[in-house]
């Protein structure tokens, strides 16, 4: 049944802005506060896998021992869109074809395995530091798409 009144009516937000907020949900689960990242893959408008950036399973997280600082960047962290991948290949479900939305743009070793996850669109909220892909990303047909 509908809802009655004299209300403002409900704007329904379209379908990128739907998943980028579920990608910043995700992003709440991150456990290195230097970045937090969440990442959400769909197809045909179903979340097939979600990942956030956090460390290797079984090892202590940035926020509890500290960051593992290489070239001014925290490597213990596996990145949001590849723990994506990984947890849709754990679970054997099929990314081909599929559009990923991230909190921020990809930096280029994830687009690498986005790209050859063969995942067709990349839609993200803001740039983070890597021009190359999206060089790369046009050279392929993979489309990149910012959500404001």
């Amino acid at each position: 049944m509908g809802e009655t009144g004299t209300g403002a009516a409900r704007v329904r937000v379209d379908w990128p802005h739907y998943f980028m907020k579920i990608a910043q949900e995700v992003a709440s689960r991150a456990t290195c506060e230097r970045k937090h990242v969440g990442a959400v893959i769909v197809r045909d408008k179903t979340i097939l896998s979600t990942g956030y950036n956090g460390s290797i399973r079984g090892m202590g997280h940035c926020d509890e021992i500290g960051h593992d600082m290489v070239g001014g960047h925290c490597v213990r962290t596996v990145h949001a869109e590849a723990n994506a991948i990984i947890q849709a290949a754990r679970n054997g479900v099929r990314i081909d074809g599929a559009d990923i939305y991230i909190t921020a743009s990809p930096c280029w070793e994830c687009f690498k395995l986005i790209a050859n996850a063969g995942i067709v669109r990349i839609y993200y909220g803001e740039f983070y530091r890597e021009e190359k892909s999206f060089k790369i990303a046009k050279d392929l047909g993979i489309e990149l798409v910012m959500i404001e």
